[in-house]
């Protein structure tokens, strides 16, 4: 006689669950802590890019073809504006997002380990057309990219 299928995988999910609980309580398995990076709150609470530019420190960024920009030249909803991110500049640690006249300008910002690829996807809230622009840390240097971002449907508001 076969097992049915929902039966079999609640048999296996219940026996897992039962071997993890053994070695938690048997003290060979112990829960560890998960530590966030911690991160610049004044720059995300800034209300310009040029003061969200000065407190990531990179007002001086310098532009560059090495970071690579995927966006929609024109985004039907500014609710949801996908954008895709590379940098091909070795030892790339941060990719910061501004989208220049949102609110709040700082809208993402990733940090990657050394060996890392330095790459992300997201969508993007922006209440009107703007400048979108990256900015990429490697090396203690800044990178950027700017692209322009027609929005006909804010996301903001």
């Amino acid at each position: 006689m076969e097992m049915a299928p929902h039966r079999r995988s609640f048999l296996q999910a219940f026996g897992s669950a039962g071997i993890l609980a053994g070695l938690v309580g048997g003290g060979l398995l112990r829960p560890g802590q998960a530590l966030a990076v911690d991160f610049n709150r004044a720059a995300f609470d800034a209300r310009s890019a040029a003061d969200a530019l000065r407190l990531i420190g990179a007002t001086a960024a310098e532009t560059s073809a090495d970071i690579v920009l995927k966006t929609p030249e024109i985004a039907e909803n500014g609710a949801a504006v996908p954008i895709e991110v590379i940098s091909n500049i070795p030892g790339t640690t941060r990719l910061s997002v501004l989208v220049d006249k949102n609110p709040f300008p700082l809208a993402l910002q990733f940090n990657f380990a050394p060996p890392a690829v330095a790459r992300f996807q997201a969508r993007l809230k922006m209440g009107e057309s703007s400048r979108l622009r990256i900015v990429a840390s490697a090396g203690g240097k800044h990178y950027t990219v700017f692209r322009e971002v027609k929005v006909t449907a804010g996301g903001c508001g």
